[in-house]
Formats: structure tokens, sequence, C-alpha cells
């Protein structure tokens, strides 16, 4: 056995789909095992590898082990010369192990490789390559020396920055979203350190090859689409103390005497500062939009109350008092119903922000008629004043919006022009996908792989990609996997980085489209607009349902109990179902096809029961478990309730 890959996969179904077709057409002249780890994801991936991947071996936890722990209860059972980690959010070329494998037999020196990755817009990703981090490295890193200063050797150590991308290299570490190692080095230094939860096991890894007497490549020979779909984000506090604390971990177990202390002052220093820098921002993101009301409202009133006061009155009809004290509780009205009006969230709509204005403004003229008489200055000026704050807080906002600045993105539900490559049955099919999802799209055409297939909407073929994308202003590409290799795909990306295009990839027979649009995002993700059985809201509908039902026909049961013959198991299924141990509504008896759809409690009933005339056999019983899966509403259930009620003393 020449490889073995090993996935470690959490709950991103979609992204670990697309990763294993693109595997298995990597594995075609290599003899390869694959093997997929879930740790307890709850997405749909358990079902996902047993109908669509069966040659994969699957090993299924039963909750988060980790990442290390995952990849060494894979590598116990690995047979291949060379063991390959790579995550699900990742996307190789036709040829990658069989260049990654050339290389490592041509350099017996080599205990570990990483190759070029790139993220969803073809841009290069910078941890393909990095150095160790030492403490001085470290400190460059973490107040953003390096960013500064990328291709000096002294700051741009932590992502090697100033080594050319395009060439190999030895590096001191390789990242874990492809990690090419030799098995009988891992014999001899040891597996991943479980100690690490997530993050720094690639880095302990690496630097136990380098001791060992190997070397780690970088080969950029080879490039990989990496979508960046970990669940922990980096802006977040969990991931600033889950990654400074495995780097607290690796400079305990490598560091010695006072450079591990050292290295530890800068980790507990970092998470501090990095702590304080996202409460800070996030604080800040928080306040700064209503901050900008305030001050434009408030300015808008220096102006107006000295203007009605000449126009109706005469100066200083209004006391000091009225824009020191009156006004700011003016403002913090129209905040308020902003605020509840959702006008503060993102991405803004001018509606809500408009309506908020409203509620306060009727709040303010309530309030107005109520109080004393002394402190009625003027109804004119509130209306003013609010006229003032809906012009000023709308025309900011379309500004801002218009200079792109971050944070006042208008809630405008722009439609996307699409091109789709792939041979015009695929592409016709994405198109069918793309107009159930919730997305508004414009398909410009079809770009066809080679001049053989000028199918319907045909608007040119890959080789002319740039010029078509210019020509019709395309937004967004989406490639058809089925039609189109990896390499075609990665190679497109790469040549056409500068310009402000998304790019998605449709899998073959899937009814999901992926993609990312920066090393910020967790990925981009169409797929079909299905009201899944699975989704919470559903869960929560379905409970709800059960147990307002059951306490009904308990109320109803001195009356209605005479109309069942089994009347033990009519009570029972009233209290088991309030328990929590059944539901009214559940699965036909097809068992290997309820195995692969989401999982529910016993049903007394099931979707047959709104078909009691009719004899189902088992495949349809098995359509019916789907539809009702997919497609789940509380007024199925109340349908099927009321078509077979005489059976709810059923026994199951």
């Amino acid at each position: 056995m020449e490889l073995s890959v090993i996935i470690v996969n959490y709950n991103v179904k979609h992204f670990l789909e697309q990763c294993l077709h693109s595997v298995l057409k990597a594995s075609k002249n290599i003899s390869t095992e694959i093997f997929v780890v879930d740790n307890n994801s709850v997405d749909g991936s358990v079902q996902l590898i047993p109908e669509k991947f069966p040659e994969v071996e699957f090993i299924v936890n039963k909750k988060n082990l980790g990442f290390s722990k995952a990849n060494n209860q894979a590598i116990k059972k690995a047979k291949g010369k060379y063991i390959l980690l790579l995550n699900p959010d990742t996307v190789v070329e036709e040829d990658t192990f069989e260049k990654v494998i050339e290389f490592m037999d041509f350099h017996a020196d080599a205990g570990g490789l990483g190759v070029k990755m790139i993220d969803g817009k073809g841009n290069f990703l910078p941890e393909s390559k990095r150095g160790l981090p030492t403490p001085w490295v470290a400190f460059y890193k973490m107040f953003g020396l390096s960013g500064l200063f990328p291709k000096s050797k002294k700051f741009g150590k932590y992502h090697l920055s100033f080594l050319d991308e395009n060439k190999i290299h030895e590096v001191d570490v390789l990242a874990g979203a492809f990690m090419v190692l030799r098995k009988t080095v891992l014999d001899k230094i040891g597996l991943l350190d479980e100690t690490f939860f997530m993050y720094g096991e690639d880095i302990d890894l690496s630097y136990r090859i380098t001791k060992a007497g190997f070397k780690n490549y970088y080969f950029p020979k080879t490039t990989i689409i990496h979508y960046k779909g970990e669940s922990t984000k980096k802006g977040s506090l969990n991931y600033v103390k889950v990654f400074y604390n495995a780097m607290n971990i690796f400079a305990r177990k490598h560091f010695s005497g006072g450079k591990a202390d050292i290295f530890s002052l800068f980790i507990h220093f970092a998470i501090y500062f990095r702590a304080f820098i996202s409460i800070t921002g996030r604080i800040f993101n928080k306040i700064y939009t209503p901050l900008f009301d305030v001050v434009f409202i408030y300015t808008g009133f220096l102006f107006l109350t000295p203007f009605w006061e000449n126009f109706k009155f005469e100066p200083g009809h209004y006391p000091p008092e009225f824009l020191r004290f009156v006004v700011p509780i003016y403002i913090i009205f129209w905040i308020l119903g902003i605020l509840f009006s959702g006008g503060y969230k993102k991405p803004i709509n001018l509606l809500k922000i408009t309506r908020g204005l409203i509620w306060g403004s009727v709040a303010i003229l309530l309030v107005y008629s109520l109080v004393d008489i002394q402190f009625r200055f003027s109804r004119a000026l509130i209306l003013l004043g609010s006229l003032w704050a809906v012009t000023v807080l709308i025309f900011y906002r379309l500004v801002f919006h218009w200079l792109k600045f971050k944070g006042f993105r208008l809630d405008i539900k722009k439609t996307k022009k699409i091109a789709i490559v792939g041979h015009s049955s695929e592409a016709a099919r994405i198109q069918k996908l793309l107009e159930q999802t919730p997305i508004r799209s414009e398909i410009a055409g079809f770009v066809a792989i080679d001049k053989t297939d000028r199918g319907q909407n045909y608007i040119g073929q890959l080789s002319q990609l740039k010029e078509i994308l210019s020509i019709n202003r395309i937004d967004e590409v989406v490639f058809c996997a089925e039609n189109i290799s990896s390499a075609e795909i990665i190679k497109s990306m790469l040549d056409l980085t500068q310009l402000n295009v998304d790019y998605k990839i449709a899998p073959p027979e899937s009814i999901s489209i992926i993609g990312s649009n920066s090393i910020h995002t967790a990925g981009d993700l169409y797929v079909l607009n299905l009201n899944t059985i699975s989704k919470t809201s559903n869960k929560r509908k379905k409970r709800i349902f059960d147990i307002v039902f059951s306490l009904a026909i308990f109320v109803l049961s001195p009356v209605i109990i005479w109309f069942f013959k089994k009347k033990s198991s009519f009570v029972g299924n009233i209290f088991k179902t309030l328990g929590g141990k059944k539901t009214w509504v559940g699965y036909t008896s097809v068992s290997e096809t309820n195995k692969m759809l989401p999982e529910l409690k016993p049903g007394v009933l099931n979707p047959g029961d709104m078909f009691l005339d009719l004899k189902l056999d088992a495949e349809k019983e098995k359509q019916l478990n789907v539809l009702y899966a997919k497609d789940y509403s509380i007024l199925t259930d109340a349908e099927i309730v009321l078509k077979g009620w005489k059976n709810l003393d059923r026994q199951k």
C-alpha cells in the first residue's frame, strides 16, 4: 500500500463530500486506502459516507476526541508507506498524490511534506510554509512585525514569507491541512501528541521530525484548495485561548529552562492582549453605529434649535437645559426605537431604521403629552428633529455603503450574474439547483470545456474564460466537477486571481455548491433550500406538536378512549410521547433506509397512515420516509394524525 489518506471530519458534510470526490480521482493510479474519522458530527455526515462512499473506511466516534486522537485512531490501522493527514475542507488535484509520492521516494531524508495551498478565490495561503514559533518569532507575529516586513529574514520567519512560494524549500513546520508523513518516521518518533486537542499538533509533529534528523519540505509543484472551513473562528475568544494554550504546551514540551519561561510569558501576555483586543473590538463593533447616530442627530439640533427660535420666537427662547438634557433624552428614545426595530443588525436595513425612528418619535410625543407643561418645549422641534434624524441617518449610511466602509453594507439583495463551466447537461442540472437555492441569480450562460460541446446557452469555452468574465461582467463562476478536473479548476483560479470574481465548485451528483470568498470565511455554501426535519427549529416544532396534541387528547380521553380497542396502549402512547420516548409521527418500518435519515423517536403513526386505503410496498414506504424527512411541516404531522387517528393505540 503506497498511501493512506486520513480525513478527520466535524460537521462539514458538504465540504467532506467534495473533498472525497477529489481524493478518489487522485487515487486512481496510486495504491490508496482512505479513512474518514468522524468526531460526533450532527450534520448528516454519518449518513453520507456509507451511502455515497462505501469504499472509505469509516470510523465513527461518539464524542469529539479532537484532531490528534482522531488521526491516531486511523494511523494505527493504516498500511500505507506514506500517511496523508488531510482536512475535509480541501480539494486536491488529480496528480497531487503521484507528485508528492514521487518526491518523497526520491528524497529519503524527507520525513514530511506540505504543498502550496490557495483559498477559494485563488489567493496563496501563507500557512503553506511556516517557521518554528520560537519566542522571538512568536513575538514578531503577535505584534504585527511579520506583516509589516514580510520579506525580512528576521521578522518574516513565522510564515517564511521571504521564501519564494513557487519554489521547493526546506521548512520547519508543515500545515495540518495537508501533511504527508513517512510511516517509518512516525514509527520512530511516535504519533500525534494527544495533549493537543486542536491546533499546535502539526507544529509539534513537524518539530519532532526535524529533531529525529529528517527534513520537512514545502512542495509547490502541486496546489490544493483549502476553504478554511474549521468551526472555530479566528476572531473568537475561544480560538485565542485554544491556539495560544497549544503554543504554551509546545513551549513547555520542547523548550528548556528560561527559554520556555520567556515563551510562556509571551503566550500569557498574548492571550490577555488578544482577548482585550477581541472584547474591545466586539464592543466597538456594537456601539460605533449608534455613536455616529447620536453625533449626527445632536449636531442637527445645534442648528435646528436656533433656526426655529429665530423663525418662530426670538433668540434665547429655549433654555440651555433643552440642549443639555432634553435633546439627549429625545436621542435615547430614537436610538432605542432603532434598536428594537432591528435597525442595528447587519447588513443594514433602511426600512427598519425608518420604522425605529417613527417608533421613537411616537414614544417621545406620548411622554411629551404626559409631562408637566414646564417640560414641554416644542412639538415642532420634535417633528423637525425626527425628519432630520430620518434624513441624515439614511443619507450617511448610503454614503458609507457607497464608499464601502466596513459595517455599513446595506441589505440589498443583488442579483448575481453567474457563468457555469461544464458540459451542457451537467450545467443545466446546476442551473436548476441554483434556481432552487435562496440566492438571487442570473445565469449568463454555459462555458464549454472544449470546442465539441456547444450546447444551449453556450457563451464560450474554457480557454476564453478571462474574456468571458470581463465582457459579460460575471460575478461568480461555478465549475462542474463532474466535467472539469480539479487541476483545471485550480489553474483557472490561479490565472484569474486578479479579477474580482467568486468561484464555486459543484460536486457530481450532489445538491451542494461550495466556495469561499476569502481566508477569513468558513466557506460559502449553496444547498437546496430543503426544510429538513433535522433543523433545530423543526425539531422544536415537532416536539411542541407532540406535547400539545398529547395534552389535548389526554383532556378528551374520557370520551375518545372508547373508540380504541387497545385502551391501555392509547393511554401509554400519550404518556410515552409526553415523556419524549415516542413521537406521534415517525418513519415507516423500512429499517435500512431509516438509518440514512435524520434520527427520530419511534412513531405511533407514520407517513403511510395518509394512505390507509393503499397497499404500500417497501419502495413506496422508503420514498414516503425521504419526503417526510426532507420537507417537514407541522401541518403534515397534523394531516397524518387526522387521517390515521384510528391507529393512535398502535403499539411499536
